[in-house]
């Protein structure tokens, strides 16, 4: 769970970032979870667009996308979604959230 404090500071970088995909009204498939979840391995943080067509709330739609992705749904602003989950790779220069 994030404090205010790293979610302040994950919302400060994410300014900055593109979307890295687009959630539509298929849902969120296995081939775009494997796909999200090889983003946040590499970055860390990502963000995702959330297309009018989705089926749902976008809020609901960004939390689920986070459990399912085992990450933290930072913030979702509108239609775009930022997701947060720490890296296993060892050779990475991680996200200060201290």
């Amino acid at each position: 769970m994030l404090t205010s404090k790293q979610r302040s500071k994950l919302k400060a970088l994410a300014a900055n970032i593109e979307p890295i995909g687009q959630l539509g009204k298929d849902g969120i498939g296995d081939n775009m979870l494997k796909s999200f979840s090889d983003c946040l391995e590499a970055r860390e943080l990502i963000k995702v667009h959330i297309l009018e067509n989705a089926d749902g709330d976008p809020q609901d739609i960004g939390r689920e996308l986070a459990a399912r992705l085992n990450a933290e749904c930072v913030i979702v602003i509108g239609r775009k979604a930022v997701l947060y989950r720490k890296s296993s790779r060892k050779d990475f220069n991680h996200i200060q959230l201290g």
